[in-house]
């Protein structure tokens, strides 16, 4: 995502033109999640422009289509994932890891399939897995199974933190909203390769989301202190100011870890003019 109606005009300039926003974005963070291709493979020149708008740094974590994870649940889609990847091509090295969300339907009796599908994909990418249903956080068992799938594939597994969420009850519409959709999971914090993502879900009030991260702080710079080179993504019901909070995070961590590169300098938000 990085496009945002609150963010207009705010954080990045408005209006701007399609092939600006990304280019926008990029100047407050160097990683996105691509989730627009969870519902429809883009044009390959579409992904080309994401290309040009971003530098070869710049870390993109693109959703399977759901056409390939939930519908067809990894059986027989290599007409849909040659589509996939043929369209991605343009990112060349800024497509940071390909993400497999699973729906909470899919069990540990399913990882056969994940492991067969995962054996059949392209090693020129690296991926990450994000499970929902509880018996892989739960059950040891499953977690360990999962995690040897995993590990054969040199794959991530994608922790997925809303319990800052969850502590307390909802006081706005959008965290009432979330609070229907979001999967309510323990906390993993287990990285299984030198490249772990995190998703982090916190709160509307910045200081909740703000002391519900604190953990993530520790685990991040224990991580890069290991070598490792971590994604965190911090989101909120709203979003309304997760561009800030994520380079708040970072702020936070690099002040542990002062080797850590900053991040870019945000483009300045003037509104366009025609002259």
């Amino acid at each position: 995502m990085w496009t945002h109606r609150s963010w207009q005009g705010r954080l990045m300039a408005h209006p701007l033109p399609a092939q600006e926003r990304l280019r926008h974005y990029a100047g407050w963070c160097d990683a996105v999640e691509g989730n627009t291709t969870f519902y429809a493979t883009p044009a390959r020149d579409t992904v080309a422009s994401w290309a040009r708008q971003t530098d070869p740094g710049f870390r993109f974590v693109l959703k399977l289509p759901k056409v390939v994870t939930h519908e067809r649940r990894l059986v027989d889609a290599d007409g849909p994932l040659r589509v996939y990847f043929d369209a991605i091509e343009p990112l060349g090295g800024r497509a940071h890891a390909l993400w497999i969300q699973l729906p909470g339907s899919f069990t540990p009796a399913d990882v056969p399939a994940l492991a067969g599908f995962l054996r059949r994909l392209p090693s020129s990418h690296r991926y990450a897995v994000e499970v929902r249903h509880p018996a892989f956080f739960l059950e040891p068992h499953a977690t360990r199974r999962l995690e040897a799938v995993l590990a054969e594939a040199s794959a991530e597994w994608i922790p997925f933190d809303t319990t800052a969420f969850f502590r307390d009850l909802p006081t706005s519409d959008a965290e009432r909203e979330a609070w229907t959709k979001k999967p309510r999971l323990p906390l993993r914090s287990v990285a299984l390769t030198d490249q772990p993502i995190v998703r982090y879900l916190g709160r509307d009030a910045e200081a909740q989301t703000v002391e519900g991260w604190q953990r993530w702080v520790e685990i991040i710079v224990d991580w890069l202190r290991e070598g490792r080179s971590p994604t965190m993504f911090v989101h909120t019901p709203d979003n309304a100011d997760a561009p800030l909070l994520a380079r708040r995070f970072h702020d936070e961590v690099r002040a542990r870890v002062p080797a850590l590169a900053a991040l870019p300098e945000p483009v300045p938000v003037e509104p366009l003019t025609l002259f």
